[in-house]
């Protein structure tokens, strides 16, 4: 049987990936058999899930993940190089009206203002140009902004910048997760996701750190705010050289008519497969091919059964955003408001959040065990009960124990939604529709921040905590009831 690959094609493969020996890849080509030869999506998808996990995925998923980390970096340092805009006197702590731009509170609100509109408005690039390009450029477009935005000297210039850089993150964030569901087979998406951010929030110590050390300084003469952002976004582009390795997502390939180059694609990641494994790949399963769809739109997501998805995901991401920032973003003020020293508070709030990475990596090892909508709906449940605890207790230690174990949960519930309003709805519209749905979560962290401010005031620790329980409440009836399974099932089966 000839080789499915052109000749000379494997040196054009991706080396991460696809970089292989042609013997190797003449193997696997006669390994697959005539009905895996094919470049229709469904072929396509046939041959991805049948492949065990193997190193060659790992290795890409690091890749990836690279980036994932200056990208939550950028979002960590928000918060901790706030003191050293307002020391610089560029931004001040407080302003005399609601929405004064020239505060700490406009900063924050250009960075999720940005990132809304990257996710709302720009995840449809992805789906257009594919994930690999997009998330190549969302990183190049907002490493840049933040270099622009560490040279400005007015409130103004750092705003509109900060919003710019935003919108990249945005476009980031949602591809990510996108070209990773995509890449690995069904029975590793909930531990590749979960891999993908324990990588990632490894992000939150060292921009803790860095702030800590440069922001109080001005290393030759220069702010150390700045430096904090600048080395963040240098990272940042060394890491964009770094990814020129990775390929394209065979199924964005066959969707858009490209086979051949899902098939070289494909074909390489076999080859290594099987090298790595040192045993010949099982026979693909191929199932009817699907009607191709006139062309992806928007409108789409108003059609069964992704309707009735996409209004599920919308609720859940905007009530979930405002039980996952409330307690993250606040744990030093709630602390504080509990009787706890403000030094006591910074450093029980540092000893909870280095509890970030460790988190994905237990989930991964029940993430492809326990069905993911009900991953979501006990990690909600439990969020709801300790936090309860929490608002309930006065010791030091005990705040410590329950805040680690609300920040375990909540990133079990992070890696899984973002696995989960990915892989619910099908390639062509995959990315634009985990974009708008993700966004609004922006507008509920946006909104938790005056919410929070309100409740703690007025109701005090309780308060709040009964606002994260109501939420999560939400968040539980959402998913338990309207969210479909999808563990162990094809991209192509769970969208019908």
């Amino acid at each position: 049987m000839r080789s499915v690959i052109p000749s000379g094609a494997a040196s054009a493969l991706p080396p991460i990936a696809d970089g292989v020996m042609p013997q190797a890849e003449g193997h696997a080509a006669r390994e697959r058999g005539p009905a895996a030869s094919g470049h229709s999506p469904a072929s396509i998808a046939a041959r991805m899930e049948r492949l065990p996990s193997a190193a060659c995925f790992w290795k890409i998923i690091v890749l990836v993940s690279l980036g994932g980390w200056f990208e939550f970096y950028d979002l960590i340092f928000t918060g901790y190089i706030a003191p050293g805009l307002a020391k610089s006197g560029l931004l001040t702590t407080t302003t005399t009206t609601f929405f004064g731009y020239t505060g700490i509170g406009g900063f924050i609100a250009a960075t999720f203002g940005g990132l809304f509109v990257g996710t709302f408005f720009c995840g449809r690039l992805a789906d257009r140009f594919g994930r690999r390009a997009a998330f190549t450029w969302s990183m190049v477009w907002y490493s840049a902004a933040s270099a622009f935005m560490a040279f400005q000297n007015t409130p103004e210039g750092l705003l509109v910048w900060r919003f710019i850089a935003g919108i990249g993150l945005g476009v980031e964030i949602v591809t990510v997760t996108t070209y990773i569901v995509e890449l690995v087979p069904s029975h590793m998406r909930g531990k590749a996701v979960a891999f993908n951010q324990a990588i990632m929030f490894t992000a939150a110590p060292v921009a803790a750190l860095l702030s800590h050390w440069l922001v109080p300084q001005a290393p030759f003469g220069i702010d150390g705010w700045r430096w904090v952002v600048l080395l963040g976004s240098t990272g940042a582009i060394v890491v964009v050289f770094i990814r020129s390795a990775l390929p394209e997502t065979p199924r964005w390939l066959a969707q858009h008519g490209r086979g051949a180059d899902a098939e070289r694609v494909v074909a390489g990641i076999e080859a290594r497969v099987a090298q790595q494994i040192g045993r010949p790949l099982a026979e693909p399963v191929i199932k009817a091919e699907a009607p191709a769809p006139k062309a992806a739109s928007f409108l789409e997501l108003w059609t069964p059964p992704f309707r009735s998805r996409f209004l599920m995901l919308l609720v859940f991401n905007f009530f979930q955003a405002i039980g996952y920032y409330g307690f993250a973003n606040w744990v030093p003020t709630l602390l504080i408001a509990k009787g706890v020293l403000v030094t006591k508070s910074l450093l029980y709030a540092s000893a909870i959040a280095v509890a970030s990475p460790v988190g994905p990596l237990l989930a991964m090892t029940v993430a492809d065990r326990i069905q993911r909508k009900w991953l979501i709906v006990l990690s909600a449940g439990a969020i709801a009960v300790i936090g309860t605890l929490f608002s309930q207790t006065a010791n030091p230690l005990l705040l410590v124990v329950l805040g680690v174990l609300i920040n375990l949960c909540n990133s079990t519930l992070s890696l899984c939604y973002h696995t989960y309003q990915n892989e619910v709805f099908p390639t062509r519209i995959r990315a634009r529709a985990a974009g708008v749905v993700y966004s609004f979560s922006r507008l509920g962290a946006m909104f938790s921040g005056f919410l929070i401010a309100f409740l703690l005031r007025d109701h005090g620790v309780n308060g709040v905590f009964a606002m994260i329980v109501g939420c999560m409440a939400i968040v539980m009836i959402a998913i338990g009831v309207f969210g479909p399974p999808t563990n162990r099932k094809s991209l192509e089966e769970i969208s019908g």
